[in-house]
């Protein structure tokens, strides 16, 4: 069967950084795993595209309700009832989980909100065209937000999905400094 139209799979721009990001968790023998929820799995999929991601990703899940979170990452009443929407913390929280339960060198964490609209609570406080991302190691962990300005869901989860993968690539290559994990005496490398 010929498709009908262009199935081109990653975006032509995401090529040039899976494979930066594959060769930097290949020469260290470093494995991966995804924690996203408004990329829609799209982050796992750019990764799953490269020739040879067995060798470095280990698995994702896409969060993207209460119930997937309960299931899968251990949310509690308590934080369903304290969900403010995405932060910074919430996303390192996600990712930190998800690392621990796959026992994999690095996790991304990612939540937004793509739009065109946010609903009545407990969606309040999410900013339309905004992302949060971390990326978490055991020596630490990087956060970063960002803001496409943006109402169009299907453009912002591309942007969000290339802005995690960026991240991943600032944090492998060394561009960025990982923060120390809370409670931990070790400083971040």
């Amino acid at each position: 069967m010929e498709p009908t139209e262009d199935c081109s799979f990653p975006p032509a721009s995401f090529k040039p950084l899976l494979t930066e990001i594959s060769a930097l968790l290949r020469s260290t023998s470093s494995t991966l795993a995804v924690a996203e929820t408004s990329t829609g799995g799209l982050v796992s999929a750019a990764l799953l595209s490269v020739s040879g991601a067995s060798k470095f990703f280990v698995g994702g899940t896409t969060l993207y309700t209460t119930k997937s979170r309960r299931a899968w990452v251990g949310w509690t009443d308590e934080n369903v009832k304290n969900y403010d929407g995405p932060t910074p913390e919430l996303v390192t929280e996600l990712a930190a989980n998800v690392r621990e339960q796959m026992d994999v060198t690095y996790c991304i964490g990612e939540s937004g909100a793509t739009g065109p609209a946010i609903p009545a609570s407990p969606f309040a406080h999410h900013v339309t065209g905004q992302t949060c991302i971390a990326v978490v190691s055991q020596d630490g962990f990087t956060t970063r937000v960002v803001k496409t300005g943006l109402a169009d869901r299907e453009k912002n989860m591309v942007a969000f999905a290339k802005a995690t993968l960026e991240l991943l690539r600032d944090v492998l290559a060394g561009d960025v400094e990982q923060q120390r994990q809370p409670g931990s005496s070790e400083p971040a490398k």
